[in-house]
């Protein structure tokens, strides 16, 4: 597993982009996993900051208690419909998979960073034809698949 700041020095210009996904809306989606194995789907904030990516909950927070008993997850940026419907035109999303790790909250609020264990950005090529899917993992790097 790798922090944020270890995957943006092995990866700067994909790093640059998915942060870039993750700052165009204040609202993302979590999946974590209940007790039962099943997932759950959650609400989250993501801040990128002192070369971690971290996310918080409120005190309670089936998401945090999720996290406490299994600290798997995945996070999905928010998905900007392109202007005026033009493919061309769509920034991509961004997922990165991880596991969580308690860091010390002001209060009785949750809060994690995530040791990041793949990082993928989808998005369109500049001629809006093919489906670009660039990803990154520690043990391999960057790799990118395109699809016509």
């Amino acid at each position: 597993m790798s922090s944020w700041q270890q995957f943006e020095a092995d990866a700067p210009d994909l790093a640059r982009r998915v942060r870039e996904r993750f700052a165009a809306r204040k609202h993302c989606t979590m999946a974590t996993l209940r007790r039962d194995g099943s997932p759950r789907i959650s609400g989250t904030e993501v801040e990128i900051t002192d070369g971690e990516l971290r996310i918080g909950s409120m005190p309670g927070a089936v998401k945090a208690k999720d996290l406490l008993r299994d600290p798997r997850l995945a996070i999905h940026s928010a998905t900007v419909d392109p202007p005026d419907g033009n493919p061309a035109a769509w920034d991509g999303e961004a997922k990165v998979a991880g596991t969580a790790v308690v860091r010390p909250s002001l209060d009785d609020s949750h809060a994690f960073a995530v040791d990041v264990t793949e990082v993928v950005l989808t998005h369109l090529d500049d001629a809006g034809t093919q489906l670009v899917i660039t990803s990154w993992h520690p043990d391999r790097g960057v790799r990118e698949i395109r699809h016509s």
